[in-house]
């Protein structure tokens, strides 16, 4: 069994209909988790969970509130089997479950503000595509294009950003409809493989964000935020967060900072190595693989895997194999 374990929580996008439903069926603490969350916000997350259709769970109003109530079931059954991290972090949305792996807020209170986000940020997104004729505002991956080069095309276009630094060869850009066209035309001609719209409600992790960013700063005034039990890292530094003063203000900053997912794998990958005679294991718990596969990416991570655990039988295989 490894010593240490590190999860990485998925952000919006990794929500697909009938996620988790297998696990929840097999283990009656993952259950009783989402029963709790549907308690919490009085909304059936049965249902939202396992009967919607895919646009229908597409909405941040939807998406958000759905991953992580799914990000928490697998919490609740690992540590139910002994499993628990030494260090975690979450891309985008995937923080605040983080945040709750590592004490920083209560379960009642991560569904709460994740409840607000994911309200809030739908809003100001159907205002955007309001404001431009009705088209939505999204997010787009440039991939096999540097990632400085990517920052250059959206600099030139305007309300287009670069949002989310996923891998030297995937970057993700955030803006308005026609900006995010005109953006994926400009990089797919400067030589990157593929541009692919990601199914997510908006121009997240980009200034088009600051009006949610303002309107979710008063709905977690109230919110008390822990300074960490374990090791966290953050989207907004890509460094260790060790306050939760700070986390608390980088939770706002969030919605229109870029997302440093590969300063934050080079840190935690520096603290595996560095931790002598000590195993680690890299877990995603949550819907998905896509950390998984970006981790692969990493120079340790051709030699350290990062493991999916989102269904029945993956948590079976993680248990029986010791990890």
């Amino acid at each position: 069994m490894a010593d240490k374990h590190a999860f990485l929580f998925p952000g919006q996008g990794a929500q697909t209909p009938g996620m988790l439903k297998d696990v929840a069926e097999s283990f009656p603490s993952a259950k009783k988790i989402i029963d709790d969350v549907s308690s919490i916000i009085n909304v059936n997350m049965e249902d939202l969970l396992w009967n919607s259709d895919a646009e229908t769970l597409s909405r941040s109003d939807n998406s958000q509130i759905a991953i992580t109530a799914a990000s928490l079931a697998v919490i609740g059954v690992l540590k139910e089997k002994g499993i628990e991290p030494s260090a975690v972090m979450g891309f985008s949305l995937g923080e605040f479950p983080a945040l709750y792996a590592a004490g920083v807020l209560s379960f009642e209170d991560v569904i709460k503000v994740v409840r607000q986000r994911g309200l809030i940020m739908q809003k100001v997104c159907e205002e955007i595509a309001e404001q431009n004729q009705g088209k939505a505002p999204g997010m787009s991956a440039i991939l096999g294009l540097d990632p400085d080069k990517v920052k250059e095309i959206v600099s030139s276009i305007p309300d287009a950003y670069a949002a989310n630094m996923n891998s030297v060869g995937q970057t993700v850009i955030s803006g308005t409809f026609d900006a995010l066209e005109k953006a994926e035309n400009a990089a797919k001609d400067a030589g990157a493989r593929r541009a692919v719209r990601l199914k997510v409600a908006g121009p997240f992790h980009s200034p088009l964000m600051q009006k949610a960013a303002d309107e979710f700063e008063k709905a977690i005034e109230g919110i008390r935020f822990a300074d960490p039990k374990i090791t966290l890292f953050s989207n907004v530094t890509g460094a260790q967060a060790t306050s939760g003063d700070e986390i608390k203000k980088n939770a706002v900053l969030h919605l229109t900072h870029s997302v440093l997912w590969t300063d934050e794998e080079a840190v935690l990958a520096s603290m595996i190595q560095n931790d002598s005679g000590k195993t680690w294991s890299i877990l995603e718990p949550g819907p998905g693989k896509v950390l998984s596969g970006l981790w692969a990416q990493t120079e340790l991570g051709k030699t350290l895997t990062s493991i999916p655990v989102n269904t029945t039988e993956t948590i079976t295989q993680l248990i029986s194999s010791n990890i």
